[in-house]
C-alpha cells in the first residue's frame, strides 16, 4: 500500500492533535512528496523528546508511518539535535506538540 505524502500526513497530524485538544505546530515545513517527518515533544516539564521516522526494517506492510525516539533530554538539547538534522536533510518537516502526558500521538515502532 503506498504511503501518504508528507504533506497530507502533517496536516492531519495537526488536525488530530488540535482535535483532542493538544497545541501543535508546524515549524518547517518539509519536501511535500516524502521529505521525513520529525516530532518534537514538549512535556512542558523541562524535558522534551525528539521522534523521528523509523528504519524501513521496522515498518509494517499497511505502509503507516512509524516513529521511533531519537533522542530524550533537555529542550535544548533536542533543538541542537535537531539542528543536526536539518543540516543532514534540509527537506525534513518538523512539527511541535506539548503534552503534559508525554503523549506524542504516534505509531512508534516495535524494535
Amino acid at each position: 500500500m503506498p504511503r501518504l505524502t508528507s504533506d497530507f500526513w502533517v496536516s492531519a497530524y495537526l488536525r488530530q492533535a488540535a482535535r483532542d485538544g493538544l497545541v501543535a505546530v508546524l515549524r518547517r515545513r518539509g519536501a511535500h512528496e516524502a521529505g521525513a517527518v520529525f516530532v518534537k515533544l514538549d512535556r512542558l516539564n523541562g524535558t522534551a523528546a525528539l521522534y523521528g521516522p523509523a528504519p524501513q526494517a521496522l515498518a509494517d506492510e499497511t505502509g503507516e508511518r512509524r516513529f521511533q525516539l531519537v533522542l530524550d533530554a533537555d529542550p535544548l538539547a533536542v533543538e541542537d539535535r535537531v539542528a543536526r538534522e536539518l543540516r543532514f536533510d534540509s527537506d525534513l518537516w518538523l512539527v511541535e506538540i506539548e503534552s503534559r502526558t508525554g503523549d506524542a500521538r504516534l505509531e512508534l515502532a516495535e524494535e
